[in-house]
């Protein structure tokens, strides 16, 4: 995972100080700066949970049968 700040790194840490959250996982996709994504955590056992996390979402998108 790339570090420091990328093209939608000011849009995620809107979203995690307005949510006051512990963590942010942006994705962007076909935005006004081209596709891309954003992670922003202090805590080092989240960013490390993440993998399993995104496995996790991305199995409920496939047994969802890709409905909304």
């Amino acid at each position: 995972m790339p570090m420091g700040p990328g093209k939608y790194d000011a849009l995620c840490s809107e979203v995690r100080v307005g949510s006051k959250a512990a963590a942010v996982l942006l994705m962007v996709i076909a935005g006004d700066k081209g596709s891309g994504f954003s992670v922003q955590t202090a805590d080092p056992e989240l960013l490390a949970a993440l993998p399993a996390i995104l496995r996790d979402v991305a199995k409920q998108i496939e047994d969802a049968g890709g409905q909304a």
